[in-house]
């Protein structure tokens, strides 16, 4: 009986590691997931989500109880953030403290949410920012991980600052990763702030953006944004390295700076890496495709980067939703960075896993997702003649108050003609507004319709109608681990 017992484990012990080995890229990959969108997927859909796919490992932007009380009992890790105008109360140790208590501490009992990190600001030293940040960034940082040392959390929750790469450079006379330096107008500080995350424990994050090197830059070598190689790659005469792909480049940049600081040895983390799917004639889903696969076959061989060889680095993905109600300044790709549609459907194969082969594995769709009725809002084609000349003040009026990013040039829905261009614009004024009575009008212009306009690279968008029923969360053991556990018991069962 002993002897069939032990068996049993060693055999449930195999199965388990098996699984194990299945899941994302190690089980170190992460999501962030945004919610700035005009309607969102209901937080309990999500994390059944994450769930679903094996994700178990999520970043969020603030600390909204929605998320936060959604991931409650999932297991997911989560990174946790304060937004940027919230840093200068921050710079108070009781407001600091009583944020934690409010934020952590308050989730943190048996069943409660998985908190790892916390994300003080996000990117507060943007140059577009002109400097607000810079004096309250560190004594917010120090300050939420002196609360959490005192709440007794300090241990295994730690206090991070995701900042933008553009921290941190190589000079114009000699671009190459060996010669990375933090930019000189916050050398000091981010001198100080390294230091710091060094001496608690925490890692530096790091957001980073392959895309953003094509972005306006026709110049730069399309294949140097991926990782399937390049046809010039880029020699750092300094280290006697040859860099192939520009996320390498950038985070041996990274490491480089963070030697010339003294804490050569400091882990880092990647807050965001991603590739947006429209608004731009390069965020495209192949692409996003492509970008993906390379990323993942990197992680799950645990081949590093060329400065920092054979681990992983701990990855989280940029983004999982598109968000359609995000801020277009930095360009229209900005709403359209999910891995997932606004309504939890996947846009491309994707294996999390990182695994090689022609046929990339599917991502498990949102489930229990309700839409609104299945009409759209179209150009009436019975509007008098002499009416069209407001057509163009009309659809002006609708994206200024709807997500029109689809029809910029190089995107999705760029070679519609100017009716379907009102009609787009008409149909998503009439989903964000959640199909009211009046809202597909336009002084007459517009007329409601059952017929699909949809064609095969632009989609006319049904929206998600929130409800509470949808947004239930299934209190159950993630698919994963639920899938264990019944291995777990068959095998043990069988064995007395």
């Amino acid at each position: 009986m002993a002897a069939s017992y032990r068996q049993a484990l060693t055999l449930a012990a195999a199965l388990v590691a098996a699984a194990v080995a299945g899941l994302p890229a190690a089980g170190a990959l992460g999501v962030n997931w945004g919610t700035i969108a005009t309607h969102r997927l209901p937080s309990g859909i999500v994390v059944r989500m994450l769930e679903d796919n094996g994700i178990r490992k999520v970043k969020l932007f603030d600390a909204d109880p929605g998320p936060m009380d959604a991931l409650a009992g999932s297991g997911i890790e989560v990174m946790v953030g304060i937004p940027n105008n919230m840093l200068d109360m921050m710079t108070d140790y009781g407001t600091a403290r009583d944020w934690v208590n409010q934020n952590v501490s308050r989730y943190n009992f048996d069943g409660g949410v998985n908190i790892k990190y916390v994300a003080v600001g996000n990117e507060p030293f943007l140059s577009s920012f002109n400097g607000t940040f810079l004096n309250v960034t560190l004594p917010a940082l120090q300050n939420i991980q002196r609360a959490l040392n005192d709440a007794g959390l300090g241990e295994t929750i730690k206090a991070t600052v995701p900042l933008n790469a553009d921290v941190y450079n190589s000079p114009a006379s000699n671009p190459v990763p060996s010669a990375g330096r933090f930019r000189a107008d916050i050398a000091d500080l981010m001198t100080e702030i390294v230091q710091f995350l060094n001496q608690s424990g925490a890692p530096f994050t790091v957001n980073t953006y392959p895309f953003l090197s094509l972005y306006g830059n026709d110049g730069f070598p399309l294949d140097y944004a991926f990782f399937d190689g390049t046809s010039s790659p880029v020699v750092d005469a300094g280290s006697g390295i040859q860099y192939t792909n520009v996320f390498d480049a950038n985070f041996d940049t990274l490491v480089s700076a963070l030697g010339a600081a003294g804490v050569g040895g400091l882990p880092v983390v990647v807050g965001e890496v991603g590739w947006p799917t429209d608004g731009d004639k390069h965020a495209t889903a192949a692409y996003a495709q492509k970008f993906y696969a390379g990323l993942l076959r990197k992680l799950a061989a645990r081949a590093g980067t060329p400065l920092r060889p054979n681990q992983y680095i701990e990855v989280y993905l940029f983004g999982l939703i598109d968000e359609d109600a995000k801020s277009v300044a930095p360009g229209n790709f900005e709403r359209h960075w999910g891995i997932v549609r606004y309504d939890g459907q996947p846009k491309y194969p994707m294996d999390l896993s990182g695994g090689q082969g022609g046929n990339a594995a599917a991502l498990v769709a949102a489930r229990g997702v309700q839409y609104l009725p299945r009409q759209w809002c179209l150009v009436n084609p019975n509007a008098p003649t002499a009416d069209m000349g407001r057509l163009g003040d009309s659809v002006n009026y609708a994206c200024s108050f709807a997500d029109c990013t689809a029809l910029g040039y190089g995107s999705s829905c760029d070679g519609l003609d100017a009716a379907g261009n009102a009609s787009y614009a008409f149909n998503m004024y009439f989903q964000t507004q959640n199909q009211v009575e009046g809202s597909c009008d336009f002084q007459g212009l517009a007329a409601p319709t059952a017929q699909n306009p949809s064609t095969d690279t632009c989609n006319f968008t049904i929206q998600i109608a929130a409800s509470a029923a949808a947004g239930r969360r299934w209190r159950r053991a993630p698919a994963a681990t639920a899938l264990l556990l019944l291995v777990l018991r068959a095998v043990l069962l069988a064995a007395l």
